[in-house]
């Protein structure tokens, strides 16, 4: 994917106050519109992102996170993240939905008439801004989306800042909610293909991005207070009715990208080893959705991520196949902002650590289940009662039960998957075959070639890693 510096661009509508009036009128265009309505930018960010960021999640995430390896264009299954192949770029996907974002919300400030998209687009910046700073630790983001004010090297920011300032993640969140409430507009929210319109479902889904966030951020701060008081309140994503998602189809132009590439580089994708131990630790059904049985066995076989297909001959017959929910069956799958299942298992984790009084095995439970539900897969009537899905029985550990569960719903969601593997330790993820990393799992994405060339000032002077190093731990990452 072609790197652009995207955050540093601007509509060209907002530089029309610069001219004269004699060159605005010899150069306006009477048939094009002059400003872009927001409700068109709405829906382009929110499926965009969606729809990129779930592709990058399959040919990348799933990558890092040991969800499946690669047998072919793998430099970035063996840690070679600085070669991005099929995928493995989100940096310019999430600034330039960043950018649109911007103006959405500029738009929404600076007119009555569209102040219903303020609280929408504050939390959608909020959600695309965890992302970026999850993935990358510091990066740009104060002076980052102001390009129109000339500002083409902006500095980095500190993750704790971006988390934790004025106009950062959670306050985001927080100002979002509050302008929703705030509204009292006739305006209804066009443009929007999570919750068509809903705003109570708008605030549902930025408490449930309050609770992720703060058990992201819960190793450094102390969150119980906030945590509780969200959770007594209960106006968070709950069922799967409410999930922020919105629905692949069967056919284009929304099915899942998987269903147009070659067939031979969606063959590339086979269950990794990893992802079949822990399927077969909790004896997990949802591996007949995910993968297709190996040809030459019949059963569900893994390898180990990072192979060097140049030095070892792999056969595909040999191993299992991802499934056919992403290529054929496309309409089963969602683009997935937030869900009640993910809800729930952050709140499982959340009781078990003392940081609510809730019970963690029932929230454990109903994440568990919805899950199955969300995955298509019925749930076997003794799962929460015998094996090691049982909430802390037969020598099990609550949170790793917890989060391993959450792991594997998690496939092709973004970056989720590496990204908690982060915060929590779980799943065990092992050393890849052939490693590019001295044999170190990495623990963030490097900054993309053109950053390093055209900012390299603020790079060394701000980025808190000036040599770009994978193996750098961020804020909340630090032990």
């Amino acid at each position: 994917m072609k790197n652009i510096r995207l955050y540093i661009l601007f509509p060209v509508f907002l530089l029309m106050g610069a001219c004269t009036d004699d060159f605005q009128e010899i150069n306006t265009n009477p048939n094009a519109p002059v400003n872009i309505q927001p409700e068109l930018l709405l829906r382009q960010v929110i499926y965009d992102y969606g729809e990129q960021m779930s592709y990058e999640g399959f040919v990348a995430g799933n990558l890092l996170g040991q969800y499946m390896t690669a047998i072919d264009f793998n430099l970035f299954d063996r840690h070679g993240l600085k070669n991005p192949q099929l995928g493995g770029n989100p940096w310019p996907i999430i600034y330039k939905n960043l950018l649109d974002n911007e103006q959405i919300i500029r738009i929404a400030e600076s007119s009555e008439t569209f102040k219903v998209y303020e609280g929408p687009a504050l939390i959608m910046k909020a959600y695309m801004t965890a992302a970026l700073t999850d993935i990358f630790g510091n990066v740009p983001y104060t002076e980052a989306l102001n390009g129109q004010e000339g500002n083409v090297t902006p500095k980095f920011d500190d993750q704790q800042e971006i988390y934790l300032g004025e106009n950062g993640i959670l306050d985001n969140l927080e100002r979002g909610i509050q302008s929703i409430k705030n509204y009292d507009g006739n305006l209804t929210l066009g443009g929007d293909i999570l919750f068509e319109g809903d705003l109570n479902a708008w605030i549902q889904f930025a408490n449930s991005l309050r609770i992720k966030a703060l058990m992201r951020i819960s190793d450094q701060v102390n969150i119980s207070e906030d945590l509780q008081r969200i959770f007594t309140e209960g106006d968070f994503i709950s069922d799967n009715t409410m999930n922020a998602t919105f629905d692949f189809t069967d056919g284009r132009p929304n099915n899942f990208r998987m269903a147009t590439l070659r067939e031979g580089d969606y063959n590339l994708f086979i269950m990794s080893e990893t992802m079949q131990e822990i399927l077969e630790k909790y004896d997990d059904p949802r591996a007949e959705i995910l993968f297709r049985p190996a040809v030459n066995s019949g059963e569900f076989n893994g390898l180990r991520n990072g192979p060097d297909a140049s030095q070892i001959s792999i056969s595909v017959a040999d191993y299992s196949l991802s499934g056919s929910i992403f290529r054929t069956n496309t309409s089963q799958l969602d683009a997935n902002f937030m869900t009640s299942w993910e809800t729930h298992f952050l709140l499982a984790e959340a009781a078990y650590k003392g940081y609510i009084s809730a019970d963690a095995k029932a929230l454990y439970e109903t994440a568990v289940s919805q899950a199955y539900e969300y995955w298509h897969t019925n749930l076997p009537d003794d799962i929460f009662t015998t094996g090691n899905t049982a909430f802390g029985e037969n020598g099990n550990d609550p949170l790793q039960q917890i989060i391993e569960q959450k792991w594997l719903a998690n496939i092709i969601n973004g970056y989720e998957g590496w990204i908690e593997w982060k915060r929590t330790g779980y799943p065990e993820l092992k050393t890849v075959t052939a490693s590019f990393n001295n044999n170190i799992i990495p623990v963030r994405m490097p900054y993309p070639s053109n950053e390093v060339t055209l900012n390299q000032e603020q790079l060394e002077k701000t980025s808190g890693n000036p040599s770009n190093d994978i193996n750098q731990r961020t804020w909340w990452d630090i032990d």
